[in-house]
Protein backbone atom coordinates (compact mmCIF):
# COMPACT_ATOMS: atom_id res chain seq x y z
CA UNK A 1 0.00 0.00 0.00
CA UNK A 2 1.24 3.49 -0.88
CA UNK A 3 2.32 5.53 2.15
CA UNK A 4 -0.29 8.11 3.08
CA UNK A 5 1.37 11.51 3.21
CA UNK A 6 0.02 14.09 5.65
CA UNK A 7 -1.35 17.31 4.21
CA UNK A 8 -1.89 20.73 5.76
CA UNK A 9 -5.09 20.66 7.77
CA UNK A 10 -8.07 22.94 7.48
CA UNK A 11 -7.45 24.34 10.95
CA UNK A 12 -3.93 25.32 9.96
CA UNK A 13 -5.44 27.13 7.00
CA UNK A 14 -7.69 28.98 9.44
CA UNK A 15 -4.58 29.98 11.39
CA UNK A 16 -3.03 31.28 8.18
CA UNK A 17 -5.94 33.71 7.85
CA UNK A 18 -5.45 34.87 11.41
CA UNK A 19 -1.75 35.50 10.83
CA UNK A 20 -2.25 37.39 7.55
CA UNK A 21 -2.11 41.21 7.52
CA UNK A 22 -4.97 42.72 9.46
CA UNK A 23 -8.03 43.32 7.34
CA UNK A 24 -10.47 45.91 8.63
CA UNK A 25 -14.18 45.22 8.89
CA UNK A 26 -14.64 47.77 6.08
CA UNK A 27 -13.66 45.08 3.55
CA UNK A 28 -16.91 43.30 4.39
CA UNK A 29 -19.08 46.38 4.87
CA UNK A 30 -20.36 46.43 1.29
CA UNK A 31 -20.05 42.68 0.73
CA UNK A 32 -21.72 41.30 -1.26
CA UNK A 33 -22.53 43.90 -3.90
CA UNK A 34 -22.79 41.51 -6.86
CA UNK A 35 -23.78 37.88 -7.54
CA UNK A 36 -21.92 35.02 -5.82
CA UNK A 37 -21.05 31.71 -7.48
CA UNK A 38 -21.32 28.49 -5.47
CA UNK A 39 -19.36 25.82 -7.34
CA UNK A 40 -20.58 22.24 -6.82
CA UNK A 41 -18.26 19.33 -7.75
CA UNK A 42 -21.06 17.05 -9.03
CA UNK A 43 -23.60 17.08 -11.88
CA UNK A 44 -27.13 18.45 -11.32
CA UNK A 45 -29.37 16.15 -9.30
CA UNK A 46 -28.48 14.07 -6.26
CA UNK A 47 -27.98 14.94 -2.61
CA UNK A 48 -25.08 17.39 -3.04
CA UNK A 49 -26.85 19.43 -5.71
CA UNK A 50 -30.08 19.43 -3.68
CA UNK A 51 -28.28 20.82 -0.64
CA UNK A 52 -26.48 23.47 -2.68
CA UNK A 53 -29.60 24.76 -4.41
CA UNK A 54 -31.75 24.65 -1.29
CA UNK A 55 -29.24 26.62 0.78
CA UNK A 56 -28.29 28.99 -2.06
CA UNK A 57 -31.90 30.07 -2.47
CA UNK A 58 -32.24 31.01 1.20
CA UNK A 59 -28.74 32.48 1.46
CA UNK A 60 -29.28 34.77 -1.52
CA UNK A 61 -32.29 36.28 0.25
CA UNK A 62 -30.28 36.73 3.45
CA UNK A 63 -27.34 38.40 1.70
CA UNK A 64 -29.39 40.38 -0.78
CA UNK A 65 -27.56 39.10 -3.87
CA UNK A 66 -28.17 36.19 -6.25
CA UNK A 67 -26.18 33.02 -5.55
CA UNK A 68 -25.68 30.96 -8.70
CA UNK A 69 -25.06 27.23 -8.34
CA UNK A 70 -22.42 26.23 -10.87
CA UNK A 71 -21.92 22.50 -11.42
CA UNK A 72 -18.35 21.55 -12.31
CA UNK A 73 -18.16 17.77 -12.14
CA UNK A 74 -15.10 15.67 -12.76
CA UNK A 75 -12.06 13.97 -11.24
CA UNK A 76 -13.61 13.27 -7.81
CA UNK A 77 -14.29 16.93 -7.17
CA UNK A 78 -10.82 18.16 -8.06
CA UNK A 79 -12.00 20.07 -11.14
CA UNK A 80 -14.31 22.26 -9.07
CA UNK A 81 -11.90 22.49 -6.15
CA UNK A 82 -9.02 23.60 -8.37
CA UNK A 83 -11.22 26.20 -10.05
CA UNK A 84 -12.22 27.76 -6.74
CA UNK A 85 -8.74 27.48 -5.21
CA UNK A 86 -7.36 29.51 -8.10
CA UNK A 87 -10.17 32.08 -8.07
CA UNK A 88 -9.85 35.60 -6.71
CA UNK A 89 -10.17 35.48 -2.88
CA UNK A 90 -12.92 38.05 -2.65
CA UNK A 91 -15.88 35.96 -1.45
CA UNK A 92 -17.61 35.82 -4.81
CA UNK A 93 -16.49 32.31 -5.80
CA UNK A 94 -17.15 29.60 -3.23
CA UNK A 95 -16.88 25.80 -3.18
CA UNK A 96 -19.36 23.33 -1.79
CA UNK A 97 -16.86 20.83 -0.43
CA UNK A 98 -17.55 17.36 0.87
CA UNK A 99 -16.11 14.15 2.27
CA UNK A 100 -14.93 13.45 -1.28
CA UNK A 101 -12.94 16.66 -1.66
CA UNK A 102 -11.65 17.00 1.92
CA UNK A 103 -12.33 13.84 3.94
CA UNK A 104 -11.55 10.61 2.12
CA UNK A 105 -10.74 11.91 -1.36
CA UNK A 106 -7.32 13.46 -0.63
CA UNK A 107 -5.93 10.00 0.14
CA UNK A 108 -6.87 8.79 -3.32
CA UNK A 109 -6.34 11.88 -5.52
CA UNK A 110 -2.89 12.21 -7.03
CA UNK A 111 -1.02 14.91 -8.93
CA UNK A 112 -3.36 17.72 -7.89
CA UNK A 113 -2.45 21.22 -9.00
CA UNK A 114 -3.66 22.62 -5.67
CA UNK A 115 -3.55 21.64 -1.99
CA UNK A 116 -7.08 20.80 -0.77
CA UNK A 117 -6.42 22.23 2.69
CA UNK A 118 -3.83 24.94 2.13
CA UNK A 119 -5.50 26.59 -0.87
CA UNK A 120 -9.07 26.52 0.45
CA UNK A 121 -10.32 27.77 3.82
CA UNK A 122 -13.49 26.77 5.72
CA UNK A 123 -16.54 29.01 5.80
CA UNK A 124 -18.96 26.65 7.52
CA UNK A 125 -20.84 23.38 7.35
CA UNK A 126 -24.11 22.84 5.50
CA UNK A 127 -25.67 19.40 5.95
CA UNK A 128 -24.86 15.83 6.88
CA UNK A 129 -26.50 12.61 5.67
CA UNK A 130 -25.88 9.57 7.85
CA UNK A 131 -25.46 6.27 6.01
CA UNK A 132 -27.73 3.24 6.19
CA UNK A 133 -26.76 -0.43 5.91
CA UNK A 134 -29.19 -2.47 3.82
CA UNK A 135 -29.16 -6.16 2.92
CA UNK A 136 -30.83 -7.98 0.07
CA UNK A 137 -34.19 -9.25 1.28
CA UNK A 138 -33.50 -12.79 0.08
CA UNK A 139 -30.62 -13.13 2.54
CA UNK A 140 -31.55 -14.80 5.79
CA UNK A 141 -30.33 -11.71 7.62
CA UNK A 142 -32.56 -9.58 9.82
CA UNK A 143 -29.99 -7.90 12.05
CA UNK A 144 -26.36 -6.89 12.29
CA UNK A 145 -25.74 -9.96 14.44
CA UNK A 146 -27.13 -12.16 11.66
CA UNK A 147 -24.92 -10.43 9.11
CA UNK A 148 -21.79 -10.86 11.21
CA UNK A 149 -22.58 -14.54 11.65
CA UNK A 150 -22.93 -14.91 7.87
CA UNK A 151 -19.71 -12.98 7.23
CA UNK A 152 -17.86 -15.33 9.59
CA UNK A 153 -18.88 -18.24 7.35
CA UNK A 154 -18.11 -16.68 3.95
CA UNK A 155 -17.21 -13.27 2.47
CA UNK A 156 -20.16 -10.89 2.29
CA UNK A 157 -20.13 -8.79 -0.87
CA UNK A 158 -20.88 -5.08 -0.51
CA UNK A 159 -21.65 -2.65 -3.32
CA UNK A 160 -20.53 0.97 -3.36
CA UNK A 161 -20.78 4.05 -5.55
CA UNK A 162 -17.06 3.72 -6.30
CA UNK A 163 -13.65 3.28 -4.76
CA UNK A 164 -12.61 5.80 -2.15
CA UNK A 165 -16.01 7.08 -1.09
CA UNK A 166 -17.82 6.90 2.25
CA UNK A 167 -19.96 3.91 1.14
CA UNK A 168 -16.81 2.00 0.13
CA UNK A 169 -14.87 2.72 3.31
CA UNK A 170 -17.92 2.05 5.49
CA UNK A 171 -17.86 -1.50 4.16
CA UNK A 172 -14.15 -1.78 4.88
CA UNK A 173 -14.71 -0.35 8.37
CA UNK A 174 -17.47 -2.91 8.98
CA UNK A 175 -15.05 -5.70 8.11
CA UNK A 176 -12.36 -4.52 10.52
CA UNK A 177 -14.77 -3.49 13.32
CA UNK A 178 -16.58 -6.84 13.33
CA UNK A 179 -13.62 -9.00 12.18
CA UNK A 180 -15.77 -10.20 9.31
CA UNK A 181 -15.04 -11.25 5.73
CA UNK A 182 -16.11 -8.67 3.13
CA UNK A 183 -15.70 -8.28 -0.62
CA UNK A 184 -15.93 -4.84 -2.24
CA UNK A 185 -17.88 -4.53 -5.51
CA UNK A 186 -17.47 -0.96 -6.85
CA UNK A 187 -19.93 0.68 -9.26
CA UNK A 188 -20.04 3.99 -11.10
CA UNK A 189 -22.58 5.63 -8.85
CA UNK A 190 -25.07 4.74 -6.13
CA UNK A 191 -27.92 4.07 -8.56
CA UNK A 192 -26.56 0.96 -10.30
CA UNK A 193 -25.04 -0.29 -7.05
CA UNK A 194 -28.41 -0.17 -5.28
CA UNK A 195 -30.12 -1.88 -8.23
CA UNK A 196 -27.75 -4.84 -8.04
CA UNK A 197 -28.19 -5.21 -4.28
CA UNK A 198 -31.97 -5.14 -4.77
CA UNK A 199 -31.61 -7.79 -7.49
CA UNK A 200 -29.51 -10.01 -5.22
CA UNK A 201 -26.33 -9.82 -7.28
CA UNK A 202 -24.56 -8.23 -4.28
CA UNK A 203 -25.34 -8.91 -0.62
CA UNK A 204 -25.30 -5.55 1.12
CA UNK A 205 -24.69 -1.83 0.69
CA UNK A 206 -23.91 1.25 2.77
CA UNK A 207 -25.28 4.53 1.42
CA UNK A 208 -27.36 7.60 2.21
CA UNK A 209 -31.08 7.03 2.63
CA UNK A 210 -32.22 8.88 -0.55
CA UNK A 211 -30.41 6.34 -2.74
CA UNK A 212 -31.87 3.37 -0.86
CA UNK A 213 -35.43 4.38 0.01
CA UNK A 214 -37.04 3.29 -3.30
CA UNK A 215 -35.63 -0.22 -2.85
CA UNK A 216 -36.56 -0.29 0.85
CA UNK A 217 -40.14 0.68 -0.04
CA UNK A 218 -40.28 -2.00 -2.74
CA UNK A 219 -39.20 -4.60 -0.19
CA UNK A 220 -36.17 -5.64 -2.23
CA UNK A 221 -33.74 -4.60 0.51
CA UNK A 222 -33.97 -4.39 4.30
CA UNK A 223 -32.38 -1.64 6.42
CA UNK A 224 -30.70 -3.15 9.48
CA UNK A 225 -28.51 -0.38 10.90
CA UNK A 226 -27.77 3.33 10.72
CA UNK A 227 -24.09 4.25 10.42
CA UNK A 228 -24.23 7.32 12.63
CA UNK A 229 -24.39 8.64 16.16
CA UNK A 230 -28.15 9.17 15.85
CA UNK A 231 -30.97 7.27 14.18
CA UNK A 232 -31.90 8.40 10.69
CA UNK A 233 -34.97 10.64 10.70
CA UNK A 234 -36.43 8.79 7.69
CA UNK A 235 -35.95 5.37 9.32
CA UNK A 236 -36.44 6.01 13.04
CA UNK A 237 -36.96 2.33 13.89
CA UNK A 238 -33.56 1.29 12.54
CA UNK A 239 -30.93 1.12 15.34
CA UNK A 240 -27.49 2.68 15.06
CA UNK A 241 -24.29 0.66 15.14
CA UNK A 242 -23.40 2.58 18.30
CA UNK A 243 -26.54 1.23 20.00
CA UNK A 244 -25.52 -2.25 18.85
CA UNK A 245 -22.06 -1.98 20.43
CA UNK A 246 -19.95 -0.74 17.51
CA UNK A 247 -19.31 2.98 18.23
CA UNK A 248 -16.52 3.14 15.64
CA UNK A 249 -19.10 2.51 12.90
CA UNK A 250 -19.88 6.15 12.16
CA UNK A 251 -19.98 7.53 8.63
CA UNK A 252 -21.84 10.23 6.77
CA UNK A 253 -21.95 12.19 3.57
CA UNK A 254 -21.32 15.79 4.56
CA UNK A 255 -21.23 19.10 2.74
CA UNK A 256 -19.93 22.54 3.60
CA UNK A 257 -18.59 25.74 2.09
CA UNK A 258 -15.00 26.78 1.47
CA UNK A 259 -13.42 29.87 -0.04
CA UNK A 260 -10.08 30.52 -1.73
CA UNK A 261 -7.20 30.99 0.71
CA UNK A 262 -6.59 34.68 1.29
CA UNK A 263 -10.27 35.60 1.47
CA UNK A 264 -10.49 38.35 4.13
CA UNK A 265 -11.60 37.09 7.53
CA UNK A 266 -14.43 39.66 7.81
CA UNK A 267 -15.97 38.25 4.62
CA UNK A 268 -15.56 34.67 5.86
CA UNK A 269 -17.25 35.62 9.13
CA UNK A 270 -20.09 37.46 7.38
CA UNK A 271 -20.77 34.45 5.17
CA UNK A 272 -20.64 32.12 8.16
CA UNK A 273 -23.13 34.22 10.13
CA UNK A 274 -25.53 34.27 7.19
CA UNK A 275 -25.16 30.50 6.71
CA UNK A 276 -25.91 29.80 10.36
CA UNK A 277 -28.98 32.01 10.24
CA UNK A 278 -30.55 30.32 7.21
CA UNK A 279 -29.62 26.80 8.37
CA UNK A 280 -31.14 27.38 11.81
CA UNK A 281 -34.51 28.35 10.32
CA UNK A 282 -37.21 25.72 11.03
CA UNK A 283 -38.29 25.52 7.38
CA UNK A 284 -34.71 24.84 6.25
CA UNK A 285 -34.26 22.12 8.86
CA UNK A 286 -37.54 20.57 7.72
CA UNK A 287 -36.63 20.63 4.01
CA UNK A 288 -33.30 18.93 4.67
CA UNK A 289 -34.82 16.44 7.11
CA UNK A 290 -37.23 15.33 4.38
CA UNK A 291 -34.16 13.96 2.57
CA UNK A 292 -32.63 12.47 5.72
CA UNK A 293 -30.13 15.28 6.34
CA UNK A 294 -29.28 17.28 9.47
CA UNK A 295 -27.98 20.85 9.35
CA UNK A 296 -24.40 21.61 10.42
CA UNK A 297 -24.14 24.79 12.48
CA UNK A 298 -21.01 26.45 13.88
CA UNK A 299 -18.09 28.78 13.26
CA UNK A 300 -15.42 28.41 10.56
CA UNK A 301 -13.18 26.98 13.29
CA UNK A 302 -15.84 24.41 14.21
CA UNK A 303 -16.09 23.30 10.61
CA UNK A 304 -12.30 23.18 10.28
CA UNK A 305 -12.11 20.88 13.29
CA UNK A 306 -14.85 18.65 11.88
CA UNK A 307 -13.07 18.33 8.52
CA UNK A 308 -9.69 17.65 10.14
CA UNK A 309 -11.15 15.00 12.45
CA UNK A 310 -12.94 13.19 9.65
CA UNK A 311 -9.85 13.30 7.43
CA UNK A 312 -7.64 11.82 10.15
CA UNK A 313 -10.19 9.15 11.08
CA UNK A 314 -10.55 7.88 7.52
CA UNK A 315 -6.79 7.77 7.17
CA UNK A 316 -6.73 5.29 10.05
CA UNK A 317 -9.53 3.25 8.47
CA UNK A 318 -7.63 3.07 5.17
CA UNK A 319 -4.46 1.99 6.97
CA UNK A 320 -6.10 -0.61 9.21
CA UNK A 321 -8.16 -2.10 6.38
CA UNK A 322 -5.15 -2.22 4.07
CA UNK A 323 -7.00 -0.37 1.32
CA UNK A 324 -4.75 0.53 -1.59
CA UNK A 325 -4.92 4.19 -2.56
CA UNK A 326 -3.36 3.44 -5.94
CA UNK A 327 -5.56 3.32 -9.02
Amino acid sequence: MRLIKPILTASLAICAIAMSPVVTAQSAADYPNRPISLVVPVPPGGAADFVARTVAEALSKELGQPITVENKAGASGSVASSFVAKSKPDGYTLLQNSITTHGIGPYFMKNLNYDPQKDLVPVGGLAEFSLILVVNSELKVNSVADLIALAKQRPVSFASSGKGGAPHLSGELFGTATKSQTLHVPYKGSGPAAVDVAAGRVDIMFDAAPSLLPHIKSGKVKPIAAVGNQRNSLLPDVPTFTELGYPQMVASLWYGVMAPAGTPAPIINKLNAALNKVLAAPDMKARLAERGAAVMLGSPQDYAKFVDTDYARWGQVIKQAGVSTDD
